[in-house]
């Protein structure tokens, strides 16, 4: 197996294991996980993006797949997988422009939080729950995950070097 056969090899599986992760993490918090409030522990590896922007495949697998799975059809599927597959690709576009890894951290909490507006879309259609209040209440249960988890994200970015990892 060649050099360049190996590293495709690497990201495949390292992107599996971080599908695996995202559903793992979701599913342990699953009464919280969906909905019009909700605590994701596993949105957190939203940030690995920041690191490195080939995590990004793993992360929106998991959504898609958690979605698929335990989501309100295939809505959630769309509007979930969209959401993630904007607010993750705004932030792996910033990786060589933005060099600054704490403003990038900011940044995909701020990507992130505000793109929420598509699943507040998804809930007015689907459960008719009202948009505005819905969008705060996702807003901000995703900001607050977000923002937990950058300086932990960072600081085991300083130790297991997420760039070099795939």
């Amino acid at each position: 197996m060649h050099l360049v056969e190996k590293r495709r090899m690497s990201i495949v599986i390292t992107n599996g294991i971080l599908m695996a992760l995202y559903l793992a993490l979701t599913i342990l918090v699953s009464p919280v996980a969906s909905g019009p409030i909700q605590f994701r522990i596993s949105e957190s590896l939203n940030h690995l993006v920041v690191f490195n922007r080939k995590y990004l495949w793993g992360v929106f697998g998991g959504v898609v797949i958690y979605n698929a799975l335990f989501g309100m059809g295939i809505l959630d599927v769309v509007f979930g997988g969209g959401q993630t597959l904007l607010a993750l690709g705004m932030t792996a576009l910033l990786q060589n422009k933005v060099k600054n890894v704490k403003i990038r951290l900011a940044l995909n909490a701020l990507f992130f939080s505000v793109s929420m507006a598509l699943i507040a879309a998804m809930l007015y259609l689907t459960a008719a729950l009202p948009f505005w209040a819905t969008y705060a209440w996702l807003a901000v249960s995703e900001a607050i995950i977000m923002t937990i988890s950058a300086p932990l994200m960072y600081y085991l970015d300083q130790r297991l070097h997420f760039e070099k990892t795939i």
